[in-house]
């Protein structure tokens, strides 16, 4: 057997393994969420887990829609509908999904993980105070909550991903002065490197 196929494990329910994988990262990450928004999340990484969820069809195969033509299209329809509001949650969704598990893709592009953050947290932001009354209360707070706690979600979505090996000093210094990621600043710190103490700004939470 290769060590590659060593590395690759069997997972029985993928909603489970979501389940118990997030929850364990938030706990190491000291991320605390309402039991609403942990299964939000969940629900989410389940859904994208599957390709046909996260990309559109276009006459080029599969892609992923710009994040910038996702708003466009929520600006574009009317205000407090259901179009608005579901073009304001696939952007949020898809905001933080690819920030969590794609970080380090964005290292050589025009487009970095910051960029996600606050699209992804400006969209949850909107869309909570679409859904605060009726029967969309309960998803209010927990869009409140994925604004709120968007970045940290993100730090526990990298775990979760295995985006990072100890290698990746200069990218997790990279994504610490773009975002403040607690996470990153850990590892940094893990690592023997002090990126306060290396010309970056220490950012408060």
């Amino acid at each position: 057997m290769t060590e590659a196929a060593k590395c690759v494990l069997p997972v029985a329910n993928l909603r489970e393994f979501f389940r118990d994988t997030l929850h364990d990262a938030l706990q190491r990450q000291q991320v605390a969420v309402e039991d609403h928004t942990e299964h939000y999340v969940v629900n989410l990484l389940t859904l994208f887990a599957r390709s046909e969820a996260l990309y559109e069809q276009t006459p080029e195969g599969l892609r992923l829609k710009p994040l910038v033509t996702m708003l466009c299209e929520a600006l574009e329809a009317p205000p407090d509908t259901p179009g608005h509001h579901r073009a304001l949650q696939r952007l949020g969704d898809v905001s933080l999904f690819i920030a969590g598990f794609f970080a380090r893709g964005f290292a050589r592009k025009l487009v970095d993980i910051d960029y996600h953050i606050a699209m992804g947290g400006s969209a949850y932001r909107t869309l909570s105070h679409c859904t605060s009354h009726g029967r969309g209360r309960v998803l209010a707070g927990v869009f409140a909550e994925l604004s709120q706690k968007f970045q940290p979600l993100v730090d526990a979505l990298n775990e979760v991903s295995g985006v990072h090996s100890d290698r990746d000093i200069l990218r997790l210094y990279e994504i610490w002065l773009k975002t403040g990621s607690a996470r990153c600043y850990g590892q940094l710190m893990r690592l023997g490197v002090d990126p306060t103490n290396a010309g970056g700004t220490a950012f408060k939470h």
